[in-house]
């Protein structure tokens, strides 16, 4: 009995831990817009020649939207909304930004899709769509295939992290790093899997994006910033994977039933 509790407020406090984790790189993004408003707005003016009204509402939209939306789903309050909203964001950086020609920031947003994905599965699973006019989704899109489909994206970071050199270590890193997003994607040894790919990012992203050891006048520390949020973001994704499990759609479920 105290060993199913003590599991019960693991699970409780890790889901809590990585939704926190999950929307970090919006907060983040967030407050960069609120402190460097000006730098933001000459940006979008200077890449899409759009005006200063376009730019200064471009800037606006997606700083209220990702700091509004950071606060409602740490409230756990609209969660289906808010989650569609960040889903907006998201598009709307990828047009901005330019991210489709650099395969890395596509397979990082990506991920952070799939990280959303894993939160509407899992406020689905407290059964909170009780609210009038909330968007349902038990016919068109059943949970488990959320599931699958959030842990299938949010691996897709961890492609850009390949090294492809023909070296003994960077063949083992690269063997091993497939192996465990084979697994977290098809839902075998899920847990496992998830738990040493958060492992293994959080000692990339300590290693490789130190911003705090950048001036923060040189471009790089905003560049390192972004790609450290980023992989937290990733890792929030992972740890909720660990907490809630892979779901009906995966190996380890059918494995019960052998």
């Amino acid at each position: 009995m105290a060993q199913d509790t003590f599991s019960c407020l693991m699970k409780l406090y890790l889901a809590h831990v990585a939704r926190l984790c999950l929307v970090s790189t919006f907060l983040e993004d967030g407050l960069r817009m609120w402190f460097k408003w000006n730098e933001q707005r000459d940006y979008i003016d200077r890449s899409w020649g759009s005006g200063p009204f376009l730019a200064t509402s471009f800037v606006v939209l997606n700083m209220s939207g990702q700091l509004v939306g950071c606060i409602l789903l740490l409230a756990r309050k609209f969660v289906p909304y808010t989650c569609f909203g960040l889903y907006g964001i998201i598009f709307m950086q990828v047009i901005a930004y330019s991210v489709l020609r650099n395969f890395k920031f596509l397979m990082r947003n990506m991920a952070i899709g799939g990280g959303l994905l894993l939160l509407l599965s899992e406020w689905r699973s407290e059964g909170r769509s009780k609210l009038v006019g909330v968007p349902r989704m038990d016919g068109i899109f059943p949970r488990p295939y959320m599931q699958l489909c959030g842990r299938v994206l949010l691996v897709l970071t961890f492609l850009s992290l390949l090294h492809l050199e023909v070296t003994a270590f960077s063949i083992f890193q690269d063997i091993l790093g497939v192996a465990m997003i084979v697994l977290v994607a098809i839902g075998f040894r899920t847990k496992l899997a998830a738990l040493t790919l958060v492992i293994r990012l959080s000692v990339l992203n300590l290693a490789k994006n130190a911003f705090w050891t950048v001036p923060a006048e040189r471009p790089l520390h905003d560049f390192l910033k972004y790609d450290f949020f980023h992989s937290v973001s990733v890792i929030g994704g992972l740890l909720l994977v660990v907490a809630m499990g892979p779901g009906k759609a995966s190996i380890d479920e059918r494995k019960k039933k052998w």
